[in-house]
């Protein structure tokens, strides 16, 4: 027979010394600890504190602690360089930490002194600790969000499941097809963790659709300033044009295709196609790339995705070819047949697109 131990009981056992002494410490010095989600903290802001929090570049990292060691031991070492204004070990359910803490200065002059004593710092016989500077990542990365959900819905749900929230900017998503990216901000480092720790581990969906939670990297930071925020539906709804420039008189090809969708559209009672371009790449080879989006007020979601097109005779922008195949995937999804059109020997000059080089349709 097998003896199940209530999970309670369990945890007490483990440590159990360390955590008496912990209790002991806390009690002679009057220290409060409160642990939320996986992290225990010490003040932010200790007690007596007067003024705004410390400037960013003042929190150190902790790295590699044993396991059973914990703030009565921790928070003396690291105070003993510099006042705490904060301190953070990361547990887990069984009682001990993490391996890892945050301890954040009143100045930068406390973290830098906290980096040269300790790092490599031998804080129990045989552990030697790991001390440095922390990123402190203020921007999440939200993928996989649903096209049809919109900012204000976002910014509401985020406001009441995180804290800490500062803004919320929309893009194409560069990576799943028919879907947002989103990029979050938050006041601070400490948000922003537990920020991605609610999001992550609550299966958080929108519009039926599981996102993904990351931090925001540097190289998708970059690629995401080449694209520019989604339309809000009060822009869609006043039929402006964001980011396109003015549109060159298209050839009578371009418009074969593109007024056989507008006559679909009105045949379906779907309404008149409104078109999003924005050109986002140039290759040596003159081919441009486009994040297009287009908005027919009867479908329920907007066509959006990627393309690569090369621009036609002079006269002829990018804008119009890029527009010619979104047209033309969407007269497929939308069932037309295409037979009058491939038929025209002068599509494929019209179209300056390679076979296979729609993307994320």
């Amino acid at each position: 027979a097998t003896i199940v131990f209530p999970p309670q009981t369990w945890t007490n056992s483990i440590n159990q010394a360390n955590k008496t002494a912990l209790r002991v410490w806390m009690k002679e010095t009057g220290t409060d600890l409160v642990q939320v989600n996986g992290q225990r903290r010490y003040g932010g802001p200790p007690p007596g504190w007067v003024g705004k929090p410390p400037p960013a570049g003042t929190e150190v990292f902790i790295g590699k602690l044993p396991q059973d060691i914990y703030e009565n031991m921790l928070i003396p070492l690291f105070q003993s360089v510099g006042k705490l204004y904060e301190f953070r070990l990361m547990m887990t359910f069984s009682g001990l930490n993490r391996g890892f803490a945050y301890a954040k200065y009143s100045n930068h002059r406390g973290a830098k002194e906290a980096i040269a004593a300790f790092n490599n710092f031998e804080v129990q016989l045989g552990y030697t600790i790991v001390v440095c500077k922390s990123t402190e990542k203020h921007e999440l990365c939200v993928d996989g969000l649903a096209t049809s959900v919109g900012k204000q819905e976002l910014e509401a749900v985020l406001r009441q499941v995180t804290e800490g929230f500062l803004s919320i900017t929309l893009y194409a998503s560069p990576c799943r097809n028919w879907a947002q990216l989103a990029v979050l901000k938050y006041s601070s480092h400490q948000a922003a963790a537990m920020a991605k720790k609610t999001l992550t581990e609550g299966n958080m969906k929108l519009s039926g659709l599981e996102i993904r939670v990351n931090w925001l990297n540097p190289d998708l930071k970059q690629k995401l300033q080449l694209l520019e925020e989604k339309p809000s539906s009060s822009q869609v709804q006043e039929g402006r044009r964001l980011g396109v420039p003015k549109p060159v008189p298209a050839s009578p090809v371009l418009h074969n295709v593109l007024d056989q969708l507008n006559s679909l559209c009105q045949r379906l009672y779907l309404g008149t196609p409104l078109y999003l371009t924005k050109c986002i790449q140039v290759n040596p080879n003159g081919w441009l790339r486009f994040w297009c989006r287009v908005i027919i007020p009867g479908c329920p979601m907007p066509f959006s995705g990627f393309t690569w097109v090369r621009p036609g005779r002079p006269g002829r922008s990018g804008h119009e070819e890029a527009k010619v195949v979104v047209a033309l995937q969407i007269l497929q999804v939308l069932g037309e047949s295409l037979w009058g059109i491939s038929a025209n020997p002068c599509l494929s000059q019209s179209l300056g697109a390679s076979p296979g080089s729609l993307e994320l349709w």
